[in-house]
């Protein structure tokens, strides 16, 4: 989802509250003695917040990717990144090609005990062109903190009933957002919607809704590239004639052809719900999902 955007250079702590896909590096060993916190690097801060909730005061967090303007894409990683994932016992990464310079980071200081979390591998996404955005996946969100708990308990045995415990509280702290997505589908599903990229796509999935934007439309859109002129036609032929009932877009990525899109779907009385990348501050992640969805409930409804 290549695209001009401002680039984040350091990194920002998060101060708020094998089989599953961990993998370990390749020399070295960092101290987590009596009292000492466990260093972790999360790509970005929606996966940062997680393990935080996870580890509680057991880990120090710091996520690489936090400002909202930042596209993982085009990421300069710097020299303090560099020092924070050699000094680091667990990375999470997103994987799928959302992060891919995170790669680099870690094969730059490869150590025996650090544990990976790719969260592409813990839920299987493979293929030529997935879509990227995991995190959206509400339904196996739990699988994720489950193999951050699991990476946690590996590098840090003598708090491994500190971290199973942090595991049941996130899981159980998802249950209202995947109550949510389930109201969402019961009432909504296959009602048509669009999206002008694929950000939110696997929560529409979730919720059975039926999305109608052309495939070489957000493609291009995410690739930063001109759509064919035939897919930006479907799409406003959608949001002329009423074909979709509300249009997501994502408020990390504006350009003129959104804004033309979404003029067009205010001009048609169409509801516009705006998703984000990366986590807002101030909240958790169940927090921004649940917020995402209701705000989603709420246009279907009009």
């Amino acid at each position: 989802m290549p695209r001009i955007r401002a680039a984040v250079v350091g990194l920002a702590a998060i101060c708020v509250p094998a089989a599953l896909g961990v993998t370990t590096g390749c020399t070295g060993s960092a101290s987590t003695g009596t009292g000492a916190q466990l260093r972790v690097v999360a790509a970005e801060n929606f996966y940062g917040n997680l393990i935080k909730q996870v580890g509680g005061d057991r880990v120090h967090v710091t996520s690489v990717i936090s400002d909202p303007g930042a596209d993982p894409h085009l990421f300069a990683t710097g020299t303090a990144n560099a020092l924070a994932v050699a000094k680091a016992r667990v990375v999470v990464v997103n994987g799928a090609g959302y992060d891919s310079w995170m790669d680099r980071l870690i094969n730059a200081s490869p150590k025996s005990d650090r544990q990976v979390v790719t969260v592409a591998d813990v839920l299987g996404v493979t293929g030529s062109n997935p879509n990227p955005h995991l995190w959206y996946d509400a339904p196996r969100m739990s699988r994720v903190v489950e193999a951050i708990g699991q990476a946690l308990e590996t590098a840090d045995p003598p708090h491994q009933n500190d971290y199973r415990d942090g595991v049941r509280r996130t899981v159980a702290a998802l249950q209202p957002l995947l109550t949510a997505v389930a109201d969402l589908r019961a009432r909504f599903a296959r009602t048509p919607v669009a999206y002008t990229e694929r950000v939110a796509g696997y929560l529409l999935d979730a919720a059975g809704l039926d999305v109608r934007t052309p495939p070489a439309f957000s493609n291009a859109i995410e690739e930063a590239t001109d759509p064919p002129p035939s897919a930006t036609q479907a799409m406003e032929q959608l949001l002329r004639t009423h074909g979709i009932r509300v249009l997501l877009y994502n408020e990390q990525a504006v350009s003129a052809l959104t804004k033309r899109l979404q003029r067009l779907a205010n001009q048609n009385r169409i509801p516009i719900v705006g998703v984000t990348e990366t986590l807002p501050a101030g909240l958790s992640f169940q927090e921004w999902q649940l917020r995402q969805v209701q705000q989603l409930r709420a246009a279907l409804e009009r």
